[in-house]
């Protein structure tokens, strides 16, 4: 019998294999599990610490934004982080718990089945392609597999600190729902 992703979120609840389990409560993924998109983030922040669900606080409103920008839903994506706890003072995540908590992204991935993956800032890029940088590759596909493609496109909180990005996050979802348009296209055929 296979996981589902209930079974898995109820595994990651109680497992304590990261120092920040400790510290910080599970923010488990959430959305559709038959996504065809999936938004992986680096590590949760405080308001997804408090309510246990990536992408709610600041950072959270301005994807649903995003994603509204390009006629998509939460419902209609899967969104996950790297690292499964919040890291103290929203400080970035060592890469031993980027590590630790490694096996739990990629059985959410071979269970979700995403075609399109878009990690969302550099941390989130490095686990794919650790030589591109987010700054070059934001809002470019990268072909992963045969059947899966990574969009990589800077984090929303980027933005929220610089406000320069802002627009080139907005190009960026363009270029992804035109990308996803063409893969529709192409499966129609």
């Amino acid at each position: 019998m296979e996981l589902t992703i209930p079974q898995l979120q109820e595994k990651i609840k109680v497992w304590k294999g990261c120092a920040l389990s400790k510290t910080a409560n599970a923010v488990l993924g959430e959305g559709n599990p038959h996504a065809e998109i999936m938004f992986i983030g680096e590590a949760p922040g405080q308001k997804e610490d408090e309510l246990g669900r990536p992408f709610v606080g600041p950072a959270g409103q301005f994807l649903d934004e995003l994603l509204a920008s390009i006629s998509l839903k939460r419902e209609d994506v899967y969104i996950s982080n790297v690292v499964k706890y919040r890291p103290p003072n929203n400080r970035d995540p060592l890469p031993e718990e980027k590590e630790q908590c490694m096996p739990w992204l990629m059985l959410e991935i071979a269970l979700i089945k995403p075609r399109v993956i878009v990690p969302l800032g550099r941390h989130a890029l490095a686990h794919f392609f650790q030589k591109l940088s987010i700054t070059s590759a934001h809002g470019k596909p990268q072909k992963l597999t045969d059947t899966v493609t990574v969009f990589p496109i800077y984090h929303p909180a980027a933005a929220l600190h610089n406000g320069n990005l802002r627009q080139s996050l907005f190009d960026d979802f363009l270029n992804l729902k035109s990308f996803l348009d063409q893969q529709q296209s192409a499966d129609a055929k």
